[in-house]
């Protein structure tokens, strides 16, 4: 039979060693330590540390561990080993010193040095590289960081891929920006660049990068504005626009390349310079204000026509500064009273913004200045002054001429007319329009229809005619016509320059003479003048226009009448004999 009550004693005894001994355990494990209680539970939780290691074989790398790998994928810029030194070069001073030493004595270590900003935390102060040269080529890199030795840190693993995703888009903005940025310390060092400034140094120096990076573009410390600089690149010059951003111990620099503007500025020198050639050469003064109406640009000229000083218009005067200045020196037409003169300049301003805007300066000097306002974009306007009075004179002068012209062609005995090689009425004297008015356009067509109307198909009108359209007249012609009046009338064509042509008409019996009284002076003038008169109306009228032909019978008790047409002088006819003042003359066939 079982003995039940020993069994009993044997698993109490049992229960009371084991916990016995786990407090004796409990007692004596000390805080901390990692035997017991929460330092073991810390030391258990704490994840290990991997080295970050790397092995390169002649500058390419063959092996590297975990955090290595990730450090070189983080980094930007081209290349294993490029990177990771331009990294090492941000930390340490000098790092690629490291490689001369290991290459010498088989291994070497290296202190980092804090970057600008970073000296508080400690960190980088405590950076350590450890270079091996294993031979064959082989260099083994070991970077350690005593203050995270021994302390993991346990990170939130959405945060974590939040700060990367951000990180890896202002990585890649700012590799892609057009424009060189890059980092300086407080003594012009370079600690930082993006992919394009990368790219322009290794441009320069293709076969080796090394940190620090060299600078490009030198800027002075005090740059904190917008400044423009210029590089040598494979012999081209290029220009920046440099933006200076400065902070606690460092600044930030923008170059925007400035290649485009820097070429429409030179093109624009360029256009202003030919301008200024131009505007100097004009004999017209000009004067052009911006939107505020302030002088912006002023050639010689406009000095030499009003005589303002050239230090008055470089000191950028006021358009009513301008005016009041002309008006003090009698350069205006003189006003009523001051209040019509600010209307003036009122209406001069206005017409000029608003559209081109002509005016003429009689002034008291004698002298005849015009001026135009004209508009230009953005508000501003251009005054141009031009002396005109050898204009005026010339063109009075002409008037005068034409004048006189027209004086001495009304002062003419004969009716004269001139046209031109197309037939187009250039200038009459107030006798041919008396006698040959005309209706609709005074052309020589419609003349010549009236000339046929009034002489008809007679031998004088056709002789007429064909003066008038020859087209290669050798000097001048002359015949007889019927006039309007059915007066004889003797015609004279003369050509002219150009191809126009002259034509003249005049009655045969001189203005203001009488028949003789004595029987033997009437009986011998009708004798001849009734045989001219016979050949000459058989010249200029038609045989049916004259009575006798068409069978009528003069009156036998009628008295023929030879009164002349008043002012009008002989030109050609039959000789006549006749009495002016009471004195015989004796008159020719002309």
């Amino acid at each position: 039979m079982v003995d039940w009550t020993i069994i009993a004693w044997a698993f109490l005894a049992g229960t009371g060693s084991l916990l016995a001994a786990l407090l004796i355990l409990r007692l004596t494990g000390a805080p901390g330590s990692g035997l017991g209680g929460e330092g073991a539970a810390r030391k258990a939780a704490r994840p290990s540390v991997e080295p970050l290691i790397l092995l390169f074989r002649d500058r390419r790398l063959v092996d590297a561990t975990g955090p290595a790998r990730a450090l070189l994928d983080a980094l930007p810029g081209e290349g294993d080993w490029a990177r990771l030194w331009t990294w090492l070069g941000q930390r340490f001073e000098a790092p690629q010193r490291i490689l001369e030493m290991a290459a010498a004595d088989g291994t070497a270590v290296l202190a980092g040095t804090p970057p600008a900003g970073a000296v508080a935390s400690g960190r980088s102060a405590a950076l350590r590289l450890r270079a091996e040269d294993l031979g064959g080529g082989l260099l083994r890199l070991e970077l350690v960081d005593p203050t995270l030795e021994q302390g993991g840190i346990t990170v939130n693993a959405h945060a974590l891929a939040a700060m990367e995703d951000e990180l890896g888009v202002l990585r890649e903005s700012v590799d892609h920006a057009p424009v060189l940025i890059w980092r300086e310390d407080a003594e012009g060092t370079v600690t930082w660049a993006n992919a394009a400034y990368l790219r322009e140094i290794e441009a320069l120096n293709p076969d080796d990068v090394v940190w620090p990076l060299p600078r490009l573009i030198d800027l002075p410390g005090d740059a904190d504005s917008v400044r423009r600089a210029r590089i040598e690149l494979d012999d081209q010059s290029r220009w920046f626009d440099c933006h200076v951003q400065a902070a606690d111990g460092h600044r930030t620099i923008f170059a925007v390349p400035a290649d485009d503007a820097v070429r429409a500025e030179g093109s624009l020198r360029e256009f202003v310079r030919t301008l200024t050639k131009t505007f100097a050469d004009l004999h017209i003064g000009l004067a052009i204000f911006d939107r505020e109406r302030r002088l912006q640009l002023f050639n010689p000229a406009l000095i030499d026509l009003t005589g303002l000083p050239g230090g008055f218009l470089t000191a950028r005067p006021t358009l009513h500064a301008v005016l009041d200045a002309l008006r003090e020196r009698r350069m205006v037409p003189e006003p009523k009273d001051y209040a019509s003169w600010r209307r003036t300049i009122a209406t001069l301003e206005a017409g000029a913004a608003s559209g081109h805007h002509v005016e003429t300066w009689s002034l008291p000097g004698g002298q005849t200045y015009r001026v135009t306002g004209r508009p230009h974009p953005d508000g501003a306007i251009a005054l141009l002054i031009d002396d005109i009075s050898a204009e005026i004179a010339m063109t009075r002068r002409f008037r005068a001429e034409l004048s006189l012209s027209a004086e001495v062609m009304d002062a003419m005995g004969s009716a004269v007319a001139i046209f031109d090689a197309d037939g187009r009425l250039l200038s009459t004297n107030r006798r041919f329009e008396a006698l040959w008015a005309a209706e609709g356009t005074p052309t020589l067509r419609g003349y010549d229809e009236r000339w046929r109307l009034t002489a008809g198909d007679s031998p004088g009108y056709h002789a007429l005619r064909a003066a008038l359209t020859a087209a290669r007249p050798e000097g001048s012609r002359s015949g007889a016509m019927a006039g309007p009046a059915r007066e004889l009338l003797s015609w004279q064509v003369c050509p002219l320059s150009a191809g126009r042509r002259m034509v003249m008409f005049a009655p045969t019996v001189p203005a203001g003479a009488t028949l003789a009284s004595s029987a033997d002076s009437v009986a011998g003038a009708a004798g001849v003048l009734g045989e001219a008169s016979e050949a000459a109306m058989a010249f200029a009228v038609p045989a049916a226009a004259i009575p006798e032909a068409a069978g009528a019978q003069p009156d036998p008790g009628a008295t023929p009448s030879r009164e002349p047409q008043q002012g009008w002088p002989v030109r050609s006819g039959a000789a006549l004999a006749l009495t002016e003042g009471g004195e015989r003359v004796a008159g020719g066939v002309g």
